[in-house]
């Protein structure tokens, strides 16, 4: 998700591995609901089984068909635009000063368990983590914390590896709201008292669950002391916490959060080499991997996470509850140099100044303008050849300058735009074109998807 794109058709795709070798996949792999669904998504998108449409310019006549997007979280061609999205929402939100990077890694032995009730294990991991920081945030410092934590479930090379990061501010809003308490410069808890009470309070939940049986079914605890077993060897175990230094400006904070959030665990552009029995991909370093497609499509599927799970969660200072109260009062308190707060200001400017055709241009390389004038309207309908669910309409607002524009062209433009809503309304394509016969209804987004008959 880091560099921008080279305009053109990514030449190594995701979904070309899905399409040929997801049969296979499945003899092997008895798949969820959700994980046939997502792979149905990427096998999809941006095809005519999800329709498409036609990008018009009324300036000057160019046309462009498109196919439309799957949007689905999972999919690796449809997280840039919610990024985007994400990053402009949250940059009112950041606070003006150092933000800690911690990793908190959940042991190897729980992997199994998580990967049998995903929701409720990793949920119990986020409320660990997030009452770890609080906790220690108001017993060492009398203050409040503002945490954003994201979860990973992947290495680069797409093993089974759940761990959290969290970005925490340095320092909070005192308990009784008067002023701004900063951290040490140099670190924000000691790591082993991070990781000792993030164990001990994920081994409470499960131990609560298993009274509860909501663990029930699992292999592993069929013997009666199994589930006791592993509680043992979690409580003896140091689990990994990490802590990178702090963030010194705003602007790093934000590219950070960008960096992490919209992450899935393999991008198209990380495909090195596909064939009928290998997929070679880069990992770390300059280094590669490769694997069998099925063993590929297997990994990948296993980071699916459960439907209606947040994979982002705020809390403390940056809790929605707290946006309009203590973090209204954190900001005012925060102690920030005149020039740091003039950066985080630009910043939060240039975040939110930016177009999206703008965005989309640097990232990808496709330019929706294309006649280069920031005054056409831009026109998107089901074209002739691309059967779609509904035809649509996006008007990209002119930008005036001056008095350039006078009176009566704002006149024709509104005139025009109404013409073209109740054509919109009235006309609506009543037959598929012949090379998309095999398609017998529209394609909805917002309903549950059925894999393809095989």
């Amino acid at each position: 998700m880091g560099s921008p794109a080279s305009s053109g058709r990514v030449l190594l795709d995701i979904a070309d591995i899905v399409r040929q070798h997801r049969d296979e996949l499945e003899c092997e792999v008895a798949l969820t609901f959700v994980q046939q669904r997502v792979l149905t998504c990427i096998e999809r998108c941006r095809t005519a089984a999800l329709g498409g449409h036609v990008e018009a310019c009324c300036a000057c006549g160019y046309e462009h068909p498109r196919y439309n997007s799957c949007c689905n979280r999972h999919c690796p061609k449809c997280q840039y635009a919610a990024q985007e999205r994400w990053i402009r929402a949250r940059t009112e939100r950041v606070l003006p000063t150092k933000h800690f990077h911690v990793v908190l890694t959940m042991p190897s032995e729980l992997r199994a368990l998580t990967k049998y009730r995903p929701k409720l294990v990793l949920g119990a991991l986020f409320d660990a983590v997030r009452d770890t920081l609080l906790e220690l945030g108001e017993s060492r410092l009398r203050a409040t914390l503002g945490v954003t934590a994201v979860l990973h479930t992947w290495t680069r090379d797409l093993r089974f590896h759940p761990h959290v990061h969290a970005l925490v501010t340095a320092g909070g809003l005192a308990l009784d709201q008067t002023r701004w308490v900063p951290t040490s410069s140099k670190y924000l808890f000691p790591v082993k008292v991070m990781g000792k009470l993030v164990r001990g309070k994920l081994l409470d939940s499960l131990r609560h669950m298993h009274r509860k049986g909501l663990l029930e079914g699992f292999a592993d605890f069929r013997d009666p002391a199994g589930f006791d077993r592993l509680m043992q060897r979690l409580a003896t175990k140091s689990w990994i916490v990490y802590a990178k230094r702090p963030f010194n400006h705003v602007d790093h904070v934000i590219k950070y959060l960008g960096r992490y959030t919209h992450r899935v665990g393999m991008a198209n552009s990380r495909l090195v080499s596909v064939s009928n029995s290998t997929v070679t991909f880069r990992t770390r370093n300059g280094a590669t991997a490769t694997l069998s497609p099925v063993e590929f499509l297997r990994r990948l599927v296993q980071h699916v996470l459960p439907d209606g799970f947040k994979k982002i969660r705020h809390t403390g200072l940056y809790a929605g509850a707290n946006v309009d109260t203590k973090l209204a009062r954190a900001t005012e308190l925060c102690s920030a140099t005149a020039a740091h707060g003039a950066s985080a200001d630009r910043d939060a400017h240039e975040v939110q100044s930016a177009s999206w055709q703008d965005a989309l241009l640097q990232f990808s390389g496709r330019d929706v303008i294309p006649c280069g004038r920031r005054s056409s309207l831009v026109f998107e309908r089901n074209g002739p050849n691309l059967p779609g669910r509904g035809t649509r309409l996006t008007i990209a607002r002119p930008s005036y300058s001056g008095s350039r524009s006078s009176a009566s062209a704002r006149i024709v433009r509104v005139i025009v735009s109404v013409i073209v809503f109740v054509i919109v309304l009235v006309i609506r394509p009543r037959s598929y074109c012949a090379s998309h016969e095999e398609i017998s209804r529209p394609v909805l987004l917002s309903g549950p998807f059925h894999p393809p008959h095989r």
